[in-house]
């Protein structure tokens, strides 16, 4: 097995979960600079946010389409062009509106790397690294995440308040121009996606593929399985039979309750969280920054253990922690402690949703589907998931402002809906997902089929 092949071309494709985080995150250190450079309401605050996640469904849906017809490969730079015309321009924005178009630019290439990432990582791997080997996107999320962190603090520095409202926030918006550069160069030296080339016919390319990754024998079996796989109808009405439904909707489900969860209101609004329980923007940034290194370092035990203890194992353990800490997190909220102590609970909540929701779905959406439909099903699900990131940053500005509920629950309502939505995350997974460790693409398409049958 040449290792090496694989692992730069995954590294390579992770780079779009990269960018995926650095262009999320950057939006924390900005965001409370720029409602003052622009004025804004709580209503706007959200859309300011939000707006790039409007980009990111769009993105899917067409990344869905383009990665079926077009290779997985072309998508992924086709999104780097957009991450480096979204850096420059949000950067240099005179009016809100402008700002608001180029981070919907970025949103585009936020979701289309978002869906093929992975699902280029799970095509190119061996069964026995699949799961560690998409985890690396979750990683490469969460590292850029981090990374922009520091930008965000170290520009934050380089001057007074009133400097980063005017300026600051613009060269934190800018940063994302080098690994957007770095990532459309280095994808000219990775190879499409062999099971996607013989889905098209291009047998010879594919094999030639499979041979660099495993030598001949295994490009042989590789083809001749996918090949028959690949027979199959490519129509996604075929994800709405009796049983292969339960895909689809298993899939839906965790996309949604990944996001719904909570876990960007984290992400976006943490600095603006803890100034609200009286830290300083200095302190603020920094207790963002320990937030980034907690979610990198169990992101990495959660990609040492995915193809060891297995998917549901982990998801079951993370669903649990995360609702027990978003839960004590509300009290802590409700109670008005102070920020130090609910940066302890913020941490809980970290670990256990970088342990297993945040890496392992993924890993879940791209080994599930069908091949001649995976591409198409993963952007329905994706789109989904955006849509829920959308619906859950727009709102909880206009929540935790929203005098009735602060007035009843002392900004803590939001926290235990999420919590709520922890414990669904729980049941779906108990009851709705098969271990899929071990498993090639095509012995878990098998597995569906089985159902299928048995359900008609």
């Amino acid at each position: 097995m040449n290792r090496r092949y694989v692992y730069f071309a995954a590294i390579v494709a992770a780079l779009g979960g990269l960018l995926f985080g650095y262009d999320t995150a950057v939006i924390a250190g900005a965001i409370g600079y720029l409602r003052h450079h622009f004025a804004l309401n709580a209503a706007q605050t959200g859309w300011a946010v939000s707006n790039a996640l409007v980009g990111c469904i769009l993105g899917v849906a067409g990344a869905g389409i383009m990665s079926d017809f077009l290779g997985r490969k072309k998508v992924l730079i086709f999104a780097a062009v957009l991450f480096t015309i979204s850096a420059i321009g949000s950067a240099l924005p005179a009016t809100f509106a402008q700002f608001v178009i180029f981070r919907m630019i970025g949103g585009f290439g936020v979701g289309a790397a978002s869906m093929v990432s992975p699902l280029f990582i799970a095509e190119i791997s061996p069964p026995d690294m699949r799961g560690r080997l998409v985890s690396w996107n979750q990683f490469a999320i969460v590292f850029g995440m981090l990374v922009v962190y520091f930008v965000n603090y170290i520009v934050a520095g380089f001057g007074s308040e009133q400097w980063n409202i005017s300026t600051g926030w613009r060269w934190m918006l800018g940063s994302e121009t080098l690994p957007a550069l770095l990532f459309f160069a280095l994808l000219f030296f990775v190879p499409e996606s062999p099971r996607w080339l013989i889905k098209q016919g291009r047998i010879d390319a594919g094999q030639r593929i499979l041979a660099a990754i495993g030598g001949a024998e295994h490009a042989r079996r590789q083809v001749e399985d996918i090949r028959t796989m690949a027979q199959e109808s490519g129509s996604l009405l075929t994800l709405f039979h009796p049983g292969l439904k339960r895909i689809l909707f298993v899939g839906i489900g965790l996309a949604i309750l990944q996001q719904v969860t909570g876990i960007n209101v984290i992400i976006y609004y943490a600095p603006e969280i803890f100034k609200g329980l009286g830290a300083s923007s200095d302190s603020a940034l920094l207790q963002t920054v320990v937030i980034g290194v907690f979610n990198l370092g169990f992101t990495i035990v959660a990609m040492a253990s995915v193809d060891r203890v297995g998917r549901k194992p982990l998801m079951l353990i993370g669903a649990t922690g995360m609702g027990f800490s978003l839960f004590v997190f509300g009290l802590a909220m409700y109670f008005r402690i102070t920020a130090a102590w609910v940066l302890i609970f913020v941490l809980s909540y970290i670990a256990s949703f970088a342990l297993s929701v945040g890496p392992v779905t993924w890993v879940i959406l791209a080994e599930i589907f069908p091949t001649s439909v995976r591409g198409r099903a993963m952007s329905i699900c994706t789109i989904l998931l955006w849509a829920a990131n959308w619906l859950v940053s727009q709102t909880f500005p206009m929540l935790d402002e929203n005098e009735w509920l602060v007035a009843k629950f002392h900004h803590g309502f939001s926290f235990w809906l999420y919590a709520l939505f922890c414990l669904a995350l729980l049941l779906v997974v108990r009851f709705g997902l098969p271990e899929t460790k071990g498993r090639t693409l095509e012995e878990i398409e098998r597995h569906w089929q089985r159902s299928d049958k048995l359900a008609a």
